[in-house]
């Protein structure tokens, strides 16, 4: 990756600007932010503040005329392609979600198919899944998405494979599972985990929905990082989609009443409706994320939660209420 001049769409976001750090650390000439800070935000990014090498576009990504600018302007060789409207946001926007989304995508892909840039990573989602139909859920478990949110992420996939198969571009897909750390959207969308910790350090009882029996494969965000940059270094890996996560489960009251302790929360835990389509149970399968792009999960569960709490509770301020 060094010399290389590298664009992040999405890159003032959560993953996004923790991969603008990964990649800065690997010495490309250029690296290029396209964001149109929806979701994004500043703070995340203030860290390339004054360095030349970084150049942030204020711009939405799923306008092809423009990111092929921006494109021959920098000399893009490598494109990240992490701009997403989030799940929650579809619940209550479906049609907005999928049609933002897989613009993004088929627009990224274009560009790739006209040789505006050499090769693309792009970002899928664990939701694509649905809930778990067998365990562990490697990357040939059927895709039932059960979300507006995760049935675009599964059409953006497919548009990659498809560009890959059918034009023969440079294009391989990061599959994520559940990420968690510092920098996690805290407002309307918000997570579980910066949901929880807002909650206790405003006062509130933290809460779960539904009977917190649920489970997910939470990974902490460097590690799906290492992941999504090993994935573009592998080039057995081109034309595939890769898992990257932890490889545990675990449910979501034990997730809660292990912040709970961390942050010596006292109180009650409060128990809320289920959420719209929310997933019964996932646990990924990484073996061909070990095999391919020699990927090793580093952060356990606690260590990763500890950091977390402790960047929230730096950042003073407490945020407006939020829904799990």
């Amino acid at each position: 990756m060094k010399g290389k001049s590298i664009l992040v769409t999405g890159g003032a976001g959560f993953i996004g600007s923790h991969l603008c750090d990964r990649l800065m650390a690997h010495g490309p000439s250029r690296l290029t932010i396209v964001d149109d800070f929806s979701l994004g935000k500043e703070r995340n990014i203030q860290q390339f503040a004054g360095d030349s090498r970084v150049s942030v576009h204020r711009q939405d990504a799923s306008d092809l005329q423009k990111v092929s600018e921006i494109m021959k302007r920098e000399k893009t060789d490598v494109v990240f392609n992490m701009a997403v409207i989030p799940l929650p946001k579809s619940l209550v926007s479906p049609k907005e979600t999928i049609d933002v989304n897989v613009t993004i995508t088929s627009a990224v892909c274009e560009l790739l198919r006209l040789e505006r840039f050499k090769t693309l990573i792009h970002c899928s989602s664990s939701e694509i899944y649905g809930s778990a139909s067998f365990m562990r859920m490697n990357e040939n478990h059927p895709a039932w998405p059960i979300t507006p949110y995760a049935a675009s992420k599964i059409a953006c996939d497919h548009i990659v494979l498809s560009y890959y198969k059918t034009f023969g571009v440079d294009a391989s897909i990061a599959r994520p599972f559940n990420t968690y750390g510092p920098r996690q959207n805290e407002g309307s969308y918000a997570g579980v985990i910066p949901n929880v910790i807002r909650r206790i350090l405003s006062g509130e009882p933290p809460a779960i929905t539904g009977d917190g029996l649920q489970t997910r494969d939470f990974t902490y965000v460097s590690d799906i990082t290492d992941g999504i940059v090993r994935l573009y270094q592998s080039t057995e890996a081109r034309g595939t989609a890769v898992n990257i996560a932890s490889g545990r489960e675990v449910t979501i009251r034990s997730l809660v009443e292990m912040i709970v302790r961390l942050m010596s929360y006292k109180g009650k835990i409060a128990f809320e409706p289920p959420r719209p389509g929310d997933v019964r149970r996932h646990r990924a399968d990484i073996t061909t994320a070990r095999k391919l792009l020699k990927y090793q999960p580093r952060t356990s569960l606690e260590a990763g939660l500890r950091k977390t709490i402790s960047w929230y509770k730096s950042q003073g301020a407490l945020r407006p209420k939020a829904h799990l």
